[in-house]
């Protein structure tokens, strides 16, 4: 069960930060669930650099995870970008 919220939550995280950054990015549905779960990663990463490293999946965690899947996406446009 844990499995199947960690994969919602990174699809919701990554519909969010693909909805606040403006601009097209060819992902479909999975793409943006992994950039979502590639945002958590980092906004956990970042959560656990500026707190005592006891993190929930709270609304606070998918703050994190959305922040996170921004930076993600906007790593990952600079990269496209320059191979392309």
């Amino acid at each position: 069960m844990g499995i199947l919220i960690w994969l919602l939550i990174g699809l919701i995280a990554g519909a969010l930060a693909r909805f606040l950054v403006p601009g097209e990015d060819p992902m479909g549905f999975f793409g943006t669930m992994l950039l979502g779960l590639i945002g958590s990663l980092v906004g956990g990463f970042l959560g656990n650099l500026v707190s005592d490293g006891e993190l929930d999946v709270t609304a606070a965690g998918l703050v994190g995870s959305v922040i996170g899947a921004v930076i993600a996406l906007l790593v990952y446009r600079s990269v496209r970008t320059r191979s392309v």
